[in-house]
């Protein structure tokens, strides 16, 4: 009994011993009401929440884990032994996320300013603008976006809404204060046609890049952008057409490509891709850094 008992403390199974009756119990509100899930529906579930609450999974999700030992543990036997079965066949591989150590209590702090609308304070350390900073923000939003949790919302210094890392908030102060969401905002106007996270100013840019029969295919089995549209040339290569507010972030993508990618417009895109090729080549065409290092 008592190893069943520590079985259930381990899965986060609240336990209440009462004195009068000598007895464990598990309090009534504890348990959510019974739902009929299909195979699948439990298998998605669980698997979700099994890879994306793992530590190597989303960042500030572990609770997932636990929620999936719960969830599991109140199948019905059948249920529960195909979904054991079939759940160690399937894998999810997240890209590399950010070192999120120590940063898990802002998170939460900012989850809970967004739900109560409560403005807060934060020292930050921003690299586009090479210093750092202390800005009082009113947060709209939190965004998980490839490898990164952040917060969107309106930013003291700059007086407009602003994107902020998570992992780049030093210190966060709530403040005594509400504030109220525009009612026109929401993260896809925020974005607009930006490549990933940083749409620039100005309007936005059509751009043409063609691609190589080797990359070619690569490049057509992914939706790298909701605006983008494939043109297939009867050599086997690719033309590539997207229209994105700012050239900067989708730059370096090209770059990925090496020699199998060529930016046909617009002009300046191209003269972009052209002197950060120029400098990479002087980088590798002279001494190594360590080569040219002091000797101690």
């Amino acid at each position: 009994m008592f190893r069943d008992l520590e079985t259930l403390r381990e899965a986060g199974v609240p336990l209440v011993y009462d004195e009068q009756e000598q007895r464990h119990r598990i309090p009534i509100n504890f348990y959510l009401p019974p739902t009929n899930f299909t195979p699948e529906e439990a298998l998605a579930l669980l698997v979700l929440c099994y890879e994306l609450g793992d530590r190597s999974g989303l960042p500030f999700q572990s609770s997932a884990r636990q929620a999936a030992l719960k969830l599991e543990s109140n199948l019905p036997t059948k249920l529960r032994a195909y979904v054991r079965e079939v759940a160690d066949a399937v894998q999810i591989r997240l890209a590399s996320s950010s070192r999120a150590e120590g940063q898990e209590a802002v998170y939460l702090q900012l989850l809970e300013a967004v739900r109560n609308r409560q403005a807060v304070r934060i020292a930050y350390r921003s690299l586009s603008e090479q210093q750092a900073m202390v800005t009082k923000l009113q947060p709209y939003q939190l965004l998980f976006s490839r490898r990164s949790w952040y917060v969107v919302g309106r930013s003291s210094i700059h007086r407009e809404a602003r994107l902020f890392n998570l992992m780049r908030i030093d210190r966060l102060e709530p403040l005594e204060e509400s504030f109220r969401a525009p009612a026109r905002f929401t993260m896809d106007r925020f974005l607009r046609n930006a490549w990933h996270l940083i749409p620039e100013s100005g309007p936005d840019r059509e751009i043409v890049v063609r691609f190589e029969a080797l990359v070619a295919g690569n490049v057509a089995e992914v939706l790298w952008h909701k605006t983008q549209r494939l043109v297939w040339l009867a050599d086997g290569r690719l033309e590539f057409h997207a229209t994105v507010s700012g050239i900067h972030e989708i730059s370096w993508w090209i770059l990925g490509y090496g020699d199998q990618a060529e930016v046909l417009q617009p002009p300046d895109l191209r003269e972009l891709i052209a002197r950060r090729v120029r400098n990479m080549l002087a980088k590798h065409e002279g001494p190594t850094s360590a080569d040219s290092q002091p000797l101690g």
